[in-house]
C-alpha cells in the first residue's frame, strides 16, 4: 500500500472532519459520530470503533479537531457515563475545505466509447 502524502486526509477522515463541521460547536460524542457518517454516506454499517477512534487520535494529534470530556453532572442527570466530546478546530475546517476542493478537481479516467465488457 502507498504511504500517503503528507498533509493528506483519508476518506475516513474527511468523514469525520465534514461531520464535526456539521454538528456545531457544542462537540460530538463518538457513537453519534460514527451515526452521522453512517447516516451521510447512507450506509447500514457503522465505521468500527478501533478504526473511528485511531483516525480521531490522529486528527487531534495533528490540530484540526479538539476533544474534552463533557460536565460530569450532565451525564450524572442523563444516568450515563461520560462521554468524550469532539470539535472541528479552524485548521480542520481548513484542511477538509482543500481536501474536498482536491476531491472535486480529480478527473475521472474516460473508458473508450467502443469498449465492451
Amino acid at each position: 500500500m502507498p504511504r500517503r502524502r503528507p498533509g493528506s486526509l483519508l476518506s475516513l477522515e474527511v468523514s469525520i472532519l465534514a461531520a464535526l463541521r456539521d454538528g456545531g460547536a457544542q462537540g460530538i460524542h463518538g457513537f453519534a459520530l460514527a451515526r452521522a457518517i453512517a447516516d451521510a454516506e447512507e450506509s447500514r454499517r457503522l465505521t468500527a470503533t478501533g478504526t473511528l477512534y485511531r483516525a480521531l487520535h490522529r486528527l487531534d494529534d495533528a490540530g484540526l479537531i479538539e476533544n474534552w470530556w463533557e460536565d460530569p453532572n450532565d451525564a450524572a442527570q442523563a444516568g450515563r457515563p461520560r462521554r468524550r466530546l469532539y470539535r472541528i478546530t479552524n485548521a480542520g475546517a481548513t484542511a477538509l475545505a482543500r481536501a474536498q476542493t482536491e476531491a472535486d478537481t480529480v478527473a475521472l479516467p474516460r473508458l473508450d466509447p467502443g469498449y465492451a465488457s
